[in-house]
This record gives structure tokens, sequence and C-alpha cells, in this order.
């Protein structure tokens, strides 16, 4: 009998509805390959794939003007603890269809969420050291959960012209953050804080952020690098993936791992007013809302025809639904590989990821048309 979980549920197309699934190709990026990112058409056939020489640093993008923008595993990052090696990035490049590399920008301490502007330009997450007075001023977490070295990282977002290298804009946590109004969560290591696992420009020219381990969503203003809108635990658990609608709302995949005030554990993707911070649209399983989870991970897109495409991360799962909440397309990423081979394995292996797995961090889905170069 098959021993797999995941093989036994039923892996690559699951279904679809071609009468309300929209139209286009899914992109994702495999993070247990070495470097594997794939477009699949509604159909569950591969369109396209590239097979690039950087294991994914989590999630694969295609720009407007056609070229995938891809952020690889920095080969020469600092082992800094070892869950560092499952979520860290570095190696950000935009390749056209073929796979060649048309430009490069490299941060090893990179991680989660590098975005790729369509001028060129990149926001992104990266680390840097806290000093032991500004550690010792972070409350929560697992006491004596530094890093192996005895320190605390804190996130810092960093706005760069790609072509140049030229530091455009510069954002530090421990400058703007207070500690006391964003405590670590008791559960989480002290190794790592915030946690920003997505950065999102606004119209308004600000900076949306996700901060996981401390299940907080903010908007950071570009002029002085103040908060200036904050969704706090009280409605999302450990979040990804935040980012901007057409009508200024805001989407967001919530994970649900510590949920406030609920026992029973679920993801759901939920859409926020800016303006009163209520849940005016969201997503949960229909049927047994505990059978859509992903403790970690995860993402959402709203489509062109009003659809949101979500991502059940850490189960490779990835589908479509529409307002109403009725599942359109369903795939489930078939392939399954351990990090064994990859760099990092050993550190991310002795924190239990040794087991054969299909995750992708994000996907995104495209319309025909914005794929002009794809012959079907």
């Amino acid at each position: 009998m098959e021993q797999s979980t995941l093989s036994r549920r039923g892996l690559g197309l699951r279904g679809v509805d071609f009468e309300t699934v929209s139209p286009g190709y899914t992109l994702f990026a495999h993070l247990t390959s070495p470097g594997t990112v794939r477009l699949i058409a509604n159909d569950g056939t591969e369109a396209h794939r590239w097979d690039l020489p950087f294991r994914p640093g989590r999630h694969a993008r295609i720009l407007p003007n056609g070229n995938l923008a891809y952020n690889g595993v920095h080969p020469d990052s600092p082992h800094l603890f070892p869950l560092w090696q499952k979520y860290r990035g570095g190696v950000m490049q935009q390749l056209d269809p073929e796979g060649k590399v048309l430009s490069e920008y490299r941060d090893p301490m990179a991680h989660h969420d590098q975005h790729h502007l369509d001028n060129g330009e990149i926001l992104y997450t990266t680390l840097e050291a806290l000093t032991p007075s500004q550690a010792a001023s972070i409350p929560g977490g697992i006491p004596s959960s530094e890093a192996p070295d005895g320190k605390a990282y804190a996130d810092c977002i960093k706005h760069v012209n790609a072509s140049t290298g030229e530091l455009l804009w510069k954002w530090r946590a421990i400058d703007h953050l207070s500690p006391d109004l964003f405590p670590l969560q008791p559960h989480y290591a002290r190794e790592h804080w915030p946690l920003i696992n997505s950065v999102f420009p606004l119209a308004d020219g600000n900076i949306l952020a996700s901060l996981r381990s401390v299940s907080a969503v903010i908007i950071i203003s570009r002029a002085t690098g103040e908060v200036i809108w904050h969704l706090d635990s009280k409605t999302v658990a450990q979040q990804h993936c935040a980012s901007e609608l057409e009508d200024g709302s805001i989407l967001i995949f919530d994970n649900g791992t510590f949920r406030n005030g609920e026992s029973a554990t679920y993801s759901r993707v939920i859409q926020v007013s800016r303006a009163t911070k209520e849940i005016i649209w969201q997503y949960k399983d229909k049927t047994f809302p505990m059978a859509f989870f992903t403790p970690f991970m995860g993402g959402a897109q709203r489509l062109r025809n009003g659809n949101t495409l979500i991502t059940e991360a850490a189960f490779g799962r990835m589908f479509e639904v529409t307002m109403e909440g009725e599942i359109c397309w369903e795939y489930v990423n078939e392939d399954l590989k351990t990090y064994e081979g990859l760099q990092g394995a050993e550190e991310l292996e002795s924190v239990g990821f040794d087991y054969p797995a299909n995750a992708v961090f994000r996907a995104y889905k495209y319309a025909p048309e914005e794929i002009p170069w794809l012959k079907r």
C-alpha cells in the first residue's frame, strides 16, 4: 500500500470547472527541487518550465515585460541558525523564457520576499544582527532560543536598483517597531524578530509588510519609516502574503497557527478594509474548515475575473475559488523530494525537514495575454 499520505490523497490535477476557472497558467517553484519553476495550464499539463542553478529561495513571478523574476538561494550565505537554511534567498534574477540571465542582484542576508518591481528595482527583506541590549529589549519567545552564536537577528527592508546596486531606501525594524507592541509569540524562537515574510509596495507609495512571528500586518510610511496602520493578532495568526487590491483593501493568507481565541486550527484567506480593519470577504473550506491548513508559508492572489488563487503551501496544493467560495480548479504538485543533496540539507534535516515534500511557498496565475511568448 502507498505509504505517502500526500500521494495516497492524489497528486497533479484534482479537478477543474472550465466554466468558472479564470483563463491562464499557474507559476510555481518547487522548494525541495534544485531550481525547478513550472508553468501549469488549467488542464494540468505543463506549459513551460525553467531548470535553474539555484535552489528556490521561496518563489518566482512573471513580470509585465514577460521575464521571469526568480529568487534563488545564495551559495555563500552565512549559517545563522538551522531554519535560516529553509527560508533564506539572496540571488535575485530576471531571466528570459529560455533561462538566460538578464539581470542579477545578490544579498546573502536576504530572505522570504524579494519583490521585483516593474522598473527593474527590487523591494526585499533582509537581516541584521541586534546588539545584546537591543535583543534583550524584545519580549516573548522561547527562553534561551537565540541563534547558535548567541545573537538575535532583526529584519530590514531594502529598496535597491538591481542594475547599479544603489540603495534607494532602507527600513530597520528595531528603529521603528516598539518591542512592547510587537512581542514575539511565546512559542517562537528568539533567533529572528519580527520575521517579515512579505513586502508589497502600495499605490500611495507606502509599504505593506507581514510580520509572522508577532502575528501582525503593518503599513510603513515611506517618508518617515513609522508604522501608520497595524492589524494585530486579534485578526491574523502567523499570516503570509499581504497584498493590496484595486479598491485599496488588503488580501492576506491567514495561516491560523495559534489563532487568538480558538483552539481549532485552520487556514483562511481574508480581505480586510484598510479604513475599518473589518473582514469584508473571506475563504475557508466550506465543508470542513480544518481540512484547509498550512502551518507555514502560503499565498493568495486576486485574479482579473474576481477569483482568488490560493497556495496551501506545505502540502503543495494550489487551488482557485470564486467569490462565492466555490473551488473551480485544484492542482497538487506531484514532485515529492527531500532536501538531500541540496545546500543546507543537513541543517534542515536536523530540525525535522527530512521527509519527501512537494512544498510551494507561493504561486501566481497569469492570463494568456500576460505571457505572449508562450506558444501552445
